[in-house]
């Protein structure tokens, strides 16, 4: 059974056969998920415990971003790519040449 979700999610939290939720513990730092607030979201995950995931997320249509705790329903993992969340910190670093 893979938890993977290759589009955007078709149900609703109450709506998800039990059998498909991860528990929240299997979550690492940088997953990315969807998360369910007003709708599924594209999110990462931040942290992880055994209740409950907090997730860096985009709230609506701006560019901005929220982060907040969700417990394991209202989460799920996301194979689409969402350049603004993905990769964060990631930084191409110039490095000047050796001298010789």
């Amino acid at each position: 059974m893979s938890h993977w979700m290759t589009s955007t999610p078709t149900v609703t939290p109450p709506q998800r056969d039990p059998a498909d939720v991860a528990p929240a513990e299997s979550y690492r730092p940088a997953d990315p998920v969807w998360v369910y607030r007003d709708g599924w979201r594209a999110g990462v995950i931040e942290a992880a415990s055994r209740r409950a995931v907090t997730v860096t997320y985009h709230p609506g249509t701006h560019r901005g971003t929220g982060v907040d705790t969700f417990t394991a329903p209202y989460v799920t993992s996301r194979e689409d790519d969402d350049p603004r969340l993905d990769n964060r910190g990631l930084r191409l670093v110039r490095r000047k040449p050796l001298a010789s």
